[in-house]
């Protein structure tokens, strides 16, 4: 069968994050199965007009604002897709309205107030206004997300059927947890973006708050981006000294290492699509501590795989994290759960059932919404 992802990002373009890496595990799962799978995506300075990564034929052309009319004018030169899929990041490719076969709408999170975190009034208000009419429009067409808050708001604006495909990592769990007890210096970790949404600096708060109240802690932040420099200005406002390191990219057995050797993970974001690096450090025998926001209240669960925080501030994070202190046997509860739960989470478990579910929208067969796996 032919496959056909539209995404305004590949695994190559600088802005790629974890919506192209769960992207790029579905799309070479298809191709391990022996389908033909295209991804059409927007052009960035650099990048050839075509190349293949894992078998997967990628085709750029457009930047935002021309990209749809140019993968229109691609398309209708094409040979018949059996499947069509749709991934909305912001905007959509209302590619019901024109690809004429079996379509399906992926979704990685309801945006709502992230638009806030990077478009002032009006034009934030316009993005939320966005959002809601056009899942409105797409109301009869399937979609797909990770995560049981993204289902909810995709049915409040309307869509009728949401299927839940769980975000899998790749990253082996450890075979056995190794021994580390919660003793001070806490070690903090945070791996991410370094973009407006993602909040790191309420990390950075949380950390201060925590040294305020007498407890030792450093942390290492993973990760590059638009907001490093403001983020190191904070972080010398907030007067953590070399209780902070920024390590940048690295690699991901680098990145296996930190969160290993680090007590908690901390995730602050606006909200996600589900937390990948939260089942990343689960893997490595971490907890993570999390605000209780869309995707990252579902990827921790509140008191057995880590903490939840009861409010989106650094205090009420700090308070859970400094409730934890001096009971490390709740820890390695902690520890224990999110380090059974990673195994289930694996792509090798995972892949399978989401290829099928894919192939079976790809011959046009009709489903009920479900939760896979």
């Amino acid at each position: 069968m032919r496959f056909l992802m539209l995404n305004w990002r590949d695994p190559k373009n600088p802005l790629a994050g974890g919506a192209e890496r769960v992207t790029l595990a579905y799309l070479s799962a298809l191709v391990q199965r022996g389908h033909e799978v295209y991804w059409y995506t927007n052009d960035f300075a650099g990048a050839p007009p075509e190349e293949i990564i894992n078998g997967i034929r990628l085709v750029r052309g457009g930047k935002p604002g021309t990209s749809i009319l140019k993968a229109i004018k691609w398309y209708r030169r094409q040979p018949r897709f059996d499947l069509v899929m749709d991934q909305h990041h912001g905007l959509a490719w209302f590619a019901p309205w024109w690809c004429r076969t079996n379509c399906l709408a992926y979704l990685h999170e309801v945006l709502g107030p992230i638009w806030d975190t990077f478009y002032k009034w009006p034009l934030s208000a316009i993005g939320r206004s966005q959002d809601r009419w056009t899942h409105w429009l797409y109301r009869n067409v399937p979609f797909w997300t990770a995560c049981e808050s993204t289902r909810e708001g995709l049915l409040r604006h309307g869509v009728r059927n949401v299927t839940i495909i769980r975000y899998g990592v790749a990253t082996q769990a450890l075979a056995v947890l190794d021994a580390k007890p919660l003793t001070q210096p806490l070690r903090l970790a945070v791996a991410a973006r370094l973009a407006p949404n993602k909040r790191v600096n309420h990390c950075l708060q949380t950390l201060a708050a925590l040294r305020g109240r007498g407890a030792a802690a450093r942390m290492t932040i993973v990760g590059g981006g638009e907001v490093e420099a403001a983020l190191r200005q904070e972080a010398a406002q907030l007067q953590l000294g070399d209780s902070v390191r920024f390590i940048g990219f690295v690699s991901e057995q680098e990145k296996d290492t930190v969160l290993r050797d680090s007590h908690l993970l901390l995730h602050t974001s606006v909200r996600e699509g589900w937390g990948l690096n939260v089942i990343e450090a689960n893997a490595m025998g971490t907890p993570a501590a999390v605000y209780p926001v869309a995707g990252l209240r579902e990827s921790t669960l509140h008191d057995q795989t880590g903490l939840v925080a009861a409010e989106e501030t650094p205090a009420s994070l700090a308070d859970q994290i400094a409730g934890l202190l001096g009971d490390d046997a709740r820890y390695q509860r902690y520890r224990h759960g999110a380090w059974e739960r990673a195994k289930t989470m694996h792509w090798n478990r995972i892949l399978p059932e989401a290829s099928e579910w894919f192939e079976a929208r790809a011959r046009g067969e009709k489903a009920a919404p479900q939760v896979i796996p």
